[in-house]
């Protein structure tokens, strides 16, 4: 897959079927969307271009009351949109004067003038442009004027169920991670970097990583304990449980931490990257009376963790 970071360095595309869209979390949705494109373009020998945004749009539109998490990091993006066998992305960094490009503009000067697009695959509710005045209407009126094909994923085809980033956003932070990793056809991943915490954990019989989440618009889930899979550097996979919150049993502090206990594991990894996958919350986070009592109910948690994901291979 070739990424071209806005058009300085965009290179020749061959007979190019390009799809619009941030793609956030690349869901069962997108990888419709990326199926139609691929298809499409081996019918005319093209290549398939997904032509994307950074950052967000709403972020740059409301910067002050956007609101907004993503599902991905972009570099999670670029991950997962390498799965679908995607040949090219291009990643526009979206700013206000880019926001202000009616359809038209949007259509004549990047679509056909820069890019020279052969067909364009959209999903059946796609608006675009300032005002988000264009539309498959727009498009097809367009597309006889600068020869070009539209091709609509019907509603049917992408909606089955109702998926979009912003359901799989609501369902990540209300903890219902089996609901969110169903859309999205795959595990939510958190990525970061292990650092050094207080090491309370060792002291009753369960050390964890910490991690750091070097990203301000990753969601974050709701606060609990959750059974996940890690990937660390030339390792198997392993199994384990991940804590979201602020250990209200051993610190009063209220900032949230992120921490892992690997199961079957001893090994120094500080500074090293960790990807956990999460795949069902457990339990809320609790203020336990003693030191004993959660010591107790992490040993429950664990045996909860360990009986669910042995039905799960790897």
């Amino acid at each position: 897959m070739k990424i071209f970071n806005g058009f300085e360095d965009l290179t020749f595309i061959k007979n190019p079927v390009l799809t619009i869209g941030t793609f956030d979390g690349v869901h069962l949705g997108h990888q419709k969307i990326l199926q139609q494109l691929n298809t499409e373009s081996t019918k005319i020998n093209g290549e398939s271009v997904l032509f994307t945004f950074f950052p967000h749009p709403r972020m740059i539109i409301f910067p002050d009351s956007h609101g907004l998490k993503l599902i991905q990091t972009q570099d999670e993006k670029i991950e997962k949109l390498k799965k679908y066998g995607l040949q090219n992305i291009i990643i526009l960094p979206f700013t206000k004067e880019f926001s202000n490009l009616t359809a038209k503009q949007f259509v004549e000067d990047i679509l056909v003038e820069k890019l020279k697009i052969k067909k364009i695959v959209i999903g059946h509710d796609h608006q675009f442009g300032k005002n988000r005045e264009g539309s498959f209407d727009f498009l097809k009126k367009m597309s006889l004027q600068f020869d070009f094909e539209v091709i609509e994923i019907p509603a049917q085809e992408i909606d089955e169920v109702n998926i979009s980033s912003t359901r799989i956003r609501n369902a990540i932070e209300n903890g219902q991670i089996e609901i969110a990793n169903r859309y999205l056809g795959d595990a939510f991943e958190l990525n970061g970097i292990v650092i050094k915490g207080k090491q309370l954990g060792r002291t009753i019989g369960y050390p964890t990583a910490n991690i750091l989440i070097n990203s301000e618009i990753k969601i974050i889930p709701k606060i609990g304990v959750y059974a996940v899979e890690i990937d660390l550097p030339n390792s198997p996979i392993y199994r384990g449980m991940l804590n979201i919150g602020v250990r209200p049993t051993i610190t009063n502090e209220k900032s949230i931490s992120i921490e892992v206990n690997i199961f079957d594991f001893n090994r120094n990894i500080y500074d090293s990257k960790i990807k956990v996958r999460l795949l069902s919350r457990i339990r809320d986070e609790i203020k336990f009376n003693a030191i004993e009592d959660l010591t107790k109910q992490l040993q429950q948690d664990e045996k909860t963790i360990r009986k669910y994901t042995s039905s799960i291979s790897f």
